[in-house]
């Protein structure tokens, strides 16, 4: 009877320390691919994991976070999201509106959330923003244009022609250089293309429109901004203004722009994440807009560029960068 019950104990021990094991290695996965690695869209993926840890996601123990970048290639944007699906992880998270059309294309099953994806319904990733359906939901991240249009005529009182450096190729740029030509005329604006379909030709794109405009606007458009450096210089010598469609560009170097935290962005996002490993379906989570906007200058960068900001702007930015 003592071996009988002994043996019993220790069935019962095992049993108690199998679950525990089972229980300790229990991971959730998500998978995180971005079309490129810059600024915004780190600071998005790193709001994701901030999002996911607050959760009670710990990466390393509770959370496996998988990341791949681009490098600003669609077709390496498409192996990538074949590589997660076949992975089949928890949540595949896409940054940037080419590599969530990846990611869509490869999948109807595993569960995908977007983010800084411009217009999730041009782009084919959603069918309707309100009852998305399907495998897939996110976040927008759709520029306040007017605003920013606002903000450019308000610092350059005279200026005529806005310069818009985009890449045709990006569905979330065609969206954008729209609601700019639709919204700059009643305020006095002409809009001057300068397309550049990679990141190689992004400095004579920026070229091309010195002695053509007043200033120059930069769209959240990834192949833009991943050659930002290039434009700036091209402001900078030639005394152009630039300005930007999300705040991050500005403390790279562009004069002001009113935009959203990506950080925050990206916890917003994550929070969906969580949503959805918690049991709720995409499908049933509507697209939301990203929230928050911030007016950011960068004083050092407009006396660079022979710009004066107006007192007015400065007094209610949110931050000044001297």
């Amino acid at each position: 009877m003592r071996l009988i019950s002994s043996l019993a104990r220790s069935g019962l021990v095992l049993a108690i320390l199998g679950c525990a094991s089972a229980f300790a290695t229990d991971k959730v996965t998500v998978a995180v691919t971005a079309i490129v690695e810059h600024p915004s869209l780190d600071a998005a993926r790193a709001g994701i994991k901030k999002a996911l840890g607050d959760a009670g996601y710990k990466e390393g123990e509770t959370l496996n976070f998988e990341f791949e970048s681009a490098q600003g290639q669609p077709a390496t944007a498409a192996q990538i999201a074949q590589k997660f699906v076949g992975e089949n992880p928890n949540v595949i998270v896409a940054i940037a509106t080419p590599s969530a059309q990846a990611v869509v294309s490869a999948t109807q099953d595993v569960p995908v959330v977007f983010t800084a994806v411009t217009d999730p319904v041009a782009a084919q990733i959603v069918k309707d923003r309100d009852h998305p359906g399907g495998n897939v939901t996110g976040i927008s991240d759709f520029s306040p244009i007017g605003v920013h249009l606002d903000l450019i005529r308000e610092i350059l009182p005279s200026a005529v022609k806005i310069g818009v450096p985009f890449n045709p190729g990006e569905s979330n740029s065609i969206a954008l250089l729209k609601a700019l030509k639709d919204l700059a005329p009643a305020r006095g604006f002409e809009i001057v293309e300068a397309p550049a379909t990679k990141s190689a030709d992004v400095a004579g794109a920026a070229q091309s429109l010195v002695g053509k405009v007043d200033a120059i606007y930069l769209p959240t458009d990834n192949t833009i901004v991943s050659a930002l450096e290039t434009i700036l210089a091209v402001g900078t010598e030639n005394k152009l203004p630039v300005f930007a469609g999300e705040t991050d560009t500005v403390a790279r170097g562009a004069i002001a722009s009113v935009g959203f935290d990506y950080f925050q962005v990206g916890v917003q996002t994550g929070e969906i994440v969580v949503r959805i490993l918690k049991g709720e379906k995409p499908g049933d989570i509507p697209v939301r807009n990203a929230s928050g906007t911030d007016l950011v200058v960068n004083a050092k960068a407009a006396a660079a560029m022979g710009v004066t900001v107006p007192q007015p702007v400065l007094d209610r930015a949110k931050r000044v960068i001297q």
